[in-house]
């Protein structure tokens, strides 16, 4: 029999890996690059006993309590609500910027006028974009909004894309919109959760079935031939049922017609024999040189008892070059009006091949937050099914 294979081990292709094996009842072969399973999910214990999230602090939040019962199948959640600041001005202010934000930033004489005018322009709203405050009809509340956007958007943005705003997706400019209130949970989902043994954990659970097979240190690409003619894939010469492709979508297909943009980190660490290192879990530098943000990861622990010191990592944001030694891991597409038309023409060599999926942020070219990729993964699983059952 032809082989299902997925190339991946992040939370699309485990998630599918894992329905195909246990609904569909037929083996799949995981193929991954690196040396661990889990994607930029994965996570471990450094010398401290403090849970590191390698490639950048994630966390689970959605309005969906589908997706918590989803992964609850592998592994105990704990509630966690994110707190983050962000230091401006030579200050800490909250994030997501809010009505205490207004103050701390025109001081409370001024905010008083400016908090009535924003309660009634935007009554009932819990979030606004700050795009939205800046292009409002009101002098006032443009006004702040373009305060908001010079000292923290901008700057933010042009480090961590390497562009100007002006330049990336609305999408990307509207994931921190302003609080209505003084809400300062960073995320306003109703269900936030980490896993209590940290997310590698999770996915070993969630992989750890008999038709499941993992193999680490594999490039793929090294192994695949698309044949456009038959309009199939083949792994080593031989035919597949079913290949779902993970990756970044342009190398699939050998940068035919160029890279596309994606955003990598060089994370740098710094330890403290002290208990606490910030003054929140996460601070984010909009003005800072470099730099974009810091995590203090015992702050987020489920239990730090048994933990001696701390430690910050702090992100520098560069271009994904993937023959650096620094910054040749893929963490976020750069979505522009070019590189959206780019990803298209990829996206319409994908339809040559009838036994070849694509699924996840990278394979899909897409700003997908955590609950949306598991959600869509999930919902992608009923495309695989139909393909393979038509098959039998």
């Amino acid at each position: 029999m032809e082989k299902i294979i997925v190339v991946g081990s992040g939370f699309s292709g485990s998630i599918l890996a894992r329905k195909i094996a246990e609904e569909l009842k037929r083996e799949v072969i995981i193929l991954e690059k690196r040396s661990h399973i889990g994607g930029n999910m994965y996570d471990e214990y450094n010398e401290l006993g403090i849970l590191v999230q390698v490639y950048g602090p994630h966390f689970l939040n959605t309005n969906n309590f589908a997706v918590i019962k989803f992964l609850q199948q592998y592994g105990e959640l704990f509630p966690h609500n994110t707190k983050l600041l962000s230091f401006i001005d030579g200050k800490y202010v909250r994030l997501p910027f809010n009505f205490t934000t207004v103050q701390q930033l025109v001081g409370a004489e001024h905010a008083e006028p400016l908090l009535a005018k924003l309660r009634q322009e935007f009554y009932g709203r819990d979030r606004v974009p700050v795009l939205e405050l800046v292009e409002h009809s009101d002098n006032d509340i443009s006004a702040y909004g373009t305060l908001l956007f010079e000292k923290a958007y901008r700057t933010y943005t042009s480090k961590m894309w390497g562009i100007e705003p002006e330049q990336i997706d609305k999408y990307v400019l509207d994931r921190v919109p302003m609080a209505m209130g003084y809400d300062e949970r960073y995320l306003n989902k109703d269900f936030q959760y980490l896993p209590v043994q940290g997310f590698t954990k999770l996915f070993e659970e969630m992989l750890k079935h008999p038709n499941i097979q993992v193999q680490l240190n594999v490039d793929a690409l090294e192994h695949l031939r698309l044949d456009e003619n038959a309009g199939r894939v083949y792994y080593d010469g031989q035919p597949v049922e079913c290949l779902i492709y993970t990756g970044a979508i342009d190398e699939l297909f050998g940068l035919k017609y160029g890279a596309l943009p994606y955003r990598s980190l060089d994370i740098r660490y710094e330890y403290s024999d002290k208990a606490s290192m910030l003054p929140s879990e996460i601070i984010s530098y909009p003005q800072a040189a470099g730099y974009t943000r810091s995590t203090e990861y015992r702050k987020i622990m489920y239990d730090d008892s048994e933990v001696k010191g701390s430690v910050v990592a702090t992100e520098y944001p560069l271009q994904y070059d993937p023959k650096a030694e620094v910054g040749n891991t893929p963490y976020y597409p750069v979505l522009t009006e070019e590189s959206q038309q780019v990803y298209r023409q990829y996206l319409a060599e994908v339809e040559k091949y009838e036994n070849l999926f694509l699924c996840g942020r990278l394979a899909e070219f897409k700003y997908y937050n955590m609950d949306v990729c598991i959600e869509h993964a999930l919902s992608y699983f009923e495309n695989v099914k139909a393909y393979l059952e038509r098959g039998k």
